[in-house]
């Protein structure tokens, strides 16, 4: 299991460096990057909950929250390669489900739009990318491969390999040449195709 945790953490610390131009080294990421605390933590709040100690991980789940401003409850299902960056203002709801290779900017909420005790946050498929302040709500899926752009209001599916931008977010189709690994999805918006 120690072994298990050490390769978890050098791959939190590579997808740190492979995701962020500012990162410089291992030592300072793993004492300064708060989207990597969050991470951690919430792994640890995750196996608690799954094992029933559902008390005591929402305990520390709010300790994350207030140690690095992101907000995960210990119930959503996290995949590898996670990364935040800026994270304050992060929201991941209870029933939300995030594959792997999954990168979001600081202010994005993964959030529920019915009050019952259902699926009610969204799924998140592998490789996807969310934009600063993004808002994706209900039980819906955003196919692997997408982005959704900074301040986009999501509440449909998303296909795969798709480009989601606006309020409420339009829907398009990824171009070949548009296949460009971790850059912003606002790169893709034509200006004057949305009226603000």
């Amino acid at each position: 299991m120690l072994f298990s945790i050490i390769a978890t953490v050098r791959e939190d610390l590579a997808n740190a460096r492979e995701h962020d131009p500012a990162a410089r080294g291992d030592v300072e990421n793993a004492i300064v990057y708060s989207g990597l605390h969050a991470i951690w933590i919430h792994r640890a709040c995750h196996a608690m909950w799954v094992r029933g100690w559902k008390g005591p991980a929402r305990v520390l789940a709010q300790f994350n929250r207030f140690l690095t401003g992101v907000e995960i409850h210990p119930g959503a299902t996290i995949g590898r390669r996670f990364f935040i960056d800026h994270g304050m203002g992060i929201v991941i709801g209870e029933t939300a489900e995030i594959g792997d290779g999954v990168m979001l900017y600081h202010g994005v909420t993964l959030g529920g739009q019915v009050l019952t005790q259902t699926k009610r946050h969204p799924t998140i498929g592998d490789n996807v990318t969310i934009g600063a302040g993004a808002k994706v709500l209900g039980p819906i899926t955003i196919g692997a491969n997408s982005a959704i752009g900074a301040n986009a209001v999501v509440t449909k599916d998303v296909p795969e390999n798709s480009i989601a931008v606006g309020i409420p977010a339009k829907v398009r189709h990824r171009k070949s040449d548009e296949q460009r690994h971790l850059v912003d999805p606002d790169n893709y918006v034509d200006p004057g195709s949305y009226i603000i």
